[in-house]
This record gives C-alpha cells, sequence and structure tokens, in this order.
C-alpha cells in the first residue's frame, strides 16, 4: 500500500520506489501478509497472530495495525469481508488499535461513505482526504475515538490544514449522503463498469485480469510476460485519445479506473470505449 510521503508515511509504505525517495532508514514498521496472490494460499490472520504469540517471533506488541480495505496503488486489491471482521477482532483481543486509511477508497467510493462498512466493522482510527474537500478543495481529516484523543491544543499543529472554503464545500458535499440516492447512482454505475469489463474487455484476452468495487477497478496485465510496459503503453495511449488514466500495483501492471463519482453515464461509457479500442490495438 501507499500511505503518503512524509518519513512516517512512508514507513508505512511497501512500494520500494516510494521509500527509497526518504533517503534514511524506515523504522518501526513491521508488513503483515494482504489476502492476495501466494498470500491467498493460507490464512494471513492465523499468521498473524502467531507471531504475536509467539515469543521468538522477534516481533513486539504494536500500537496499532493500518490497513487499506482495497489497496488502491497496490493493485486495486480489495480485502474479503470476513479477513476484515477477523482483523477488527484480533486487534480488540490484543489491545491493539485498527487504523483505516480511506484516503483513496472512502467518501463513497466503493459505494457506502466508509469503505469498511460493507465488513460491519468500527476502526479506532480513520483517516480521510482527496474526496472529503468536496469540489477538489484540500483538506483531510483524521476520526478518532474520543478515548483515544489524547492531543493537548496545538500539540499537533502546522501551517498545512483545511481553509474556510473546502470547509464549506466539504460540508456541501456531505449532504449528498443523507439519503441513498447519490450512492445509488455509484452502484449502478459499479455494474456498468463491471459488466463492460467482464464482457467487452476480459474477452479481449485471458490473461487480462479484473478487480473492483464501487468505481475503483483495476484491470490487470500481470499476467503477460511484458504486463508493465503493455499497461504503460495502453495508459500512454489513452492519453493521446483524451483519456488520463493511472497505473498501479507490482511493476506498475494494473490499468486504475477511478472516475468522478459523479461521472456522466455517457462520459463513462466513452471512457470505457476509448480503453477497449486501445487494448486491442495494443495486444494485436
Amino acid at each position: 500500500a501507499f500511505h503518503g510521503m512524509t518519513l512516517g508515511s512512508l514507513a508505512l509504505t511497501s512500494n520500494s520506489y516510494s521509500r527509497e525517495g526518504a533517503g534514511v532508514s524506515l523504522n518501526d514498521v513491521v508488513f503483515m501478509p494482504f489476502p492476495y496472490g501466494f498470500n491467498e494460499s493460507f490464512d494471513t490472520i492465523a499468521y498473524i497472530e502467531n507471531v504475536l504469540q509467539d515469543d521468538h517471533s522477534g516481533i513486539e506488541l504494536p500500537a496499532a495495525i493500518i490497513v487499506e480495505t482495497v489497496q488502491a496503488e497496490g493493485g486495486v486489491v480489495v480485502a474479503p469481508n470476513e479477513w476484515l471482521k477477523r482483523l477488527r477482532q484480533l486487534c480488540t483481543k490484543y489491545g491493539i488499535l485498527l487504523i483505516c486509511d480511506d484516503i483513496q477508497v472512502g467518501c463513497g467510493r466503493t459505494g457506502s461513505f466508509f469503505s469498511f462498512e460493507r465488513a460491519e466493522i468500527v476502526p479506532d482510527m480513520v483517516t480521510l482526504s482527496k474526496s472529503i474537500g468536496g469540489c477538489g478543495f484540500p483538506m483531510s481529516l483524521l476520526l478518532v475515538k474520543p478515548e483515544f484523543d489524547l492531543l493537548r491544543s496545538g500539540e499537533h499543529n502546522g501551517t498545512f490544514r483545511g481553509n474556510q472554503l473546502a470547509f464549506v464545500a466539504a460540508t456541501t458535499a456531505l449532504h449528498y449522503y443523507r439519503d441513498s440516492t447519490f450512492l445509488d447512482e455509484v452502484h449502478k454505475k459499479e455494474n456498468l463498469i463491471s459488466q463492460w469489463v467482464f464482457n467487452e474487455i476480459l474477452a479481449i484476452n485471458e490473461q487480462i485480469n479484473h478487480r473492483g468495487i464501487g468505481l475503483i477497478h483495476g484491470i490487470d496485465f500481470g499476467a503477460f510476460e511484458d504486463g508493465g510496459k503493455i499497461c504503460e503503453k495502453i495508459a500512454d495511449l489513452c492519453f493521446e485519445n483524451n483519456l488520463i488514466i493511472e497505473r498501479a500495483g507490482r511493476k506498475d501492471t494494473v490499468l486504475k479506473l477511478m472516475p468522478a463519482l459523479t461521472v456522466e453515464v455517457n462520459d463513462l461509457l466513452s471512457g470505457l470505449e476509448i480503453i477497449k479500442k486501445v487494448i486491442m490495438n495494443v495486444l494485436q
């Protein structure tokens, strides 16, 4: 996962390219297996508990576990609901704070305001940014349970904080979530993307894979020998056709679909059509 460019955030980030930007050793973080790829072949929650119980594991009891319910920059990897529930239970059992990074996949992105709602869990802390600012204004929030709010006034201060205009925009944006109308539209677009990718994209080549939830989806070319180069060429050609799209995941083999939640259906279909034509062009 990717968590930001400060030293503390980089220590939590697994991407080697981003970590190299620190220029110093990044300490006090231990990475545990996420249920994806090879790690799906065993019980990762049981592994974490074994590490915590084993007095010879060499790993101390952590203050917190931070997790993305959907690893966005990690390649659009969606954690199963049952896995998230067991992680919450594990943290409660051992007195570990559970921190959910909802900066990229929160604020309606997965079809509910918080990405963890689908698993019916409540973290101890939640980080929010990006879409929380409403119409693109810079803003970030840390939600914390009252019993863990131990900072004194001004103790965690800084010059980069939300401004008045961002507060107004964010407050207005939150009104969209007062009933189900807005998120119902997100689910309709989710179904549109899933069906389109299944019928139009996966049919192009059996080595193409797809993962996604809500309005964040990944078209994965990792099964190809030159998956990274293929994905790069697709993204470049999409740009030449007036569509900006990111790459993510290991070796940047995943084409990340992350349209605005307010995208019009015709615009969404136009973008998907561009992606289809470009993929066919590159692979053929």
